[in-house]
């Protein structure tokens, strides 16, 4: 579905980012967190390496699972803030609350959403895309999938979160905003949508989808594999780590 598709992400993540920097009280960050985690769950479920099946049944345990620890960190992070400060004061920093809520949540989320591939595994291919071992499958390959997607989810909420105020308090755009007050908040989607842009192209691009791992960290079976081409063991392998 377009929604879920990584080209889909920064138009219709972006909204619930922006609404959750906006939040100032407690119900709205939490209602717009499980927006927005509801929305990375099903990112990452149809973003994963779909050779490795997941039922409907450990989706459900997944998803309730990541946007649990969601709220928890969410709701965590409010309630001390709230209670150690006063109410101007703690309603200044609970727009702060959004970036490491985002952070913890959405690699949770990933984690969470992704982790049955380690079980499963992932077939492996050599340079020319082909399967080196039909039938059999890689945890190892698959862990370091899930453990790279869910840092490049984590890395992608620096530019989100911190891009736009650092742009809004240079002089130009914070003098516009001085003279014209009414378009702080669009201005501030803006940049936030922008930002959004940059960053996700360029986290996901950190770890290939197609990646590379060395046959002296795989499993046995792969590492007795010797490259028709050459007569020679592979001394790397490839999978697709999805997105």
């Amino acid at each position: 579905p377009r929604p879920f598709r990584m080209s889909g992400f920064v138009p219709f993540n972006g909204p619930f980012c922006v609404a959750m920097i906006a939040s100032q009280s407690t119900m709205p960050l939490l209602f717009w967190s499980w927006v927005n985690q509801s929305q990375n769950a099903l990112v990452n479920f149809y973003n994963r390496n779909a050779s490795s099946p997941m039922t409907n049944e450990t989706l459900a345990m997944s998803y309730a699972a990541a946007v649990g620890s969601a709220l928890t960190v969410a709701f965590g992070l409010a309630t001390m803030i709230q209670k150690r400060y006063d109410p101007a004061t703690a309603k200044n920093l609970l727009r702060w609350v959004a970036f490491p809520s985002a952070v913890v949540a959405s690699s949770l989320n990933c984690y969470i959403v992704r982790s049955p591939e380690i079980d499963s595994g992932v077939p492996l291919m050599d340079k020319d895309g082909k399967d080196v071992l039909p039938g059999e499958t890689s945890s190892a390959a698959a862990t370091m999938g899930v453990y790279s997607t869910t840092i490049s989810r984590a890395i992608l909420q620096a530019p989100v979160y911190f891009l736009p105020p650092v742009l809004l308090a240079t002089g130009p755009i914070k003098a516009y905003i001085a003279r014209f007050p009414t378009l702080s908040i669009p201005i501030t989607t803006y940049l936030i949508l922008v930002s959004f842009g940059i960053g996700l192209p360029s986290t996901v691009a950190i770890f290939p989808q197609i990646s590379e791992i060395p046959a002296a960290s795989l499993e046995p079976k792969f590492q007795a594999l010797q490259n028709p081409k050459t007569g020679k063991p592979y001394e790397a392998l490839y999978f697709n780590k999805g997105l």
